[in-house]
């Protein structure tokens, strides 16, 4: 079984690069209205999702990769917190669990509908590039500072750039109901 221990950063990079490559041809092969489409007043379309991605990796996982191997200790109280139950499953699994999480709409969290298909390119190049670069970082950090998430405890670095890929897999399981409801729209 495959663990975020048995897995070192470089793969874990290769890992989300596949998922970023697959996630821009799903993009080349949706039309406009597929992209905006969204099955009901509660869920997101496929292109609020890639703006979630987008936002999350940048906004948070990586922004606390940086916090977790700064040197300034103003950023962040630089102290190891454990992870919660639900964090050690995640991270023994090198996984989320094949469910749907949902998240209570709000201005705070849920994204906005992209400017466009370019944006999103855009947007997802500044993720693969900034995974690039805290990648290099991560062979000077220690893993005894951690940064608390909402729901799985305090992370180090290394466990932040992991959620990143696994975040990003995890979400190819919203990206297939999406186009299912697309479909079974059109054959309306």
């Amino acid at each position: 079984m495959e663990t975020t221990k048995t897995r070192n950063n470089d793969e874990i990079r290769h890992h989300f690069e596949k998922s970023l490559a697959l996630y821009l041809q799903e993009l080349e092969s949706m039309s406009d209205a597929q992209l905006s489409y969204k099955p009901s007043e509660n869920e997101w379309s496929v292109g609020q999702m890639y703006q979630h991605l987008i936002q999350s990796a940048m906004k948070m996982h990586l922004a606390n990769v940086r916090l977790c191997i700064s040197a300034d200790e103003m950023a962040v109280q630089k102290k190891e917190q454990g992870k919660t139950e639900a964090g050690e499953a995640v991270f023994a699994q090198a996984s989320f669990p094949p469910i749907r999480i949902h998240v209570p709409a709000s201005p705070e969290y849920t994204p906005l509908q992209p400017d466009g298909r370019e944006s999103i390119i855009q947007g997802f190049n500044e993720v693969r590039d900034e995974m690039r670069r805290v990648e290099v970082l991560l062979e000077g950090a220690t893993r005894e500072s951690t940064v608390p998430h909402p729901r799985f405890g305090g992370l180090n670095a290394e466990e932040w750039f992991a959620l990143v890929e696994m975040h990003y897999r995890h979400h190819f399981l919203q990206l297939e109901r999406l186009k299912m409801a697309w479909e079974e729209r059109e054959q309306r």
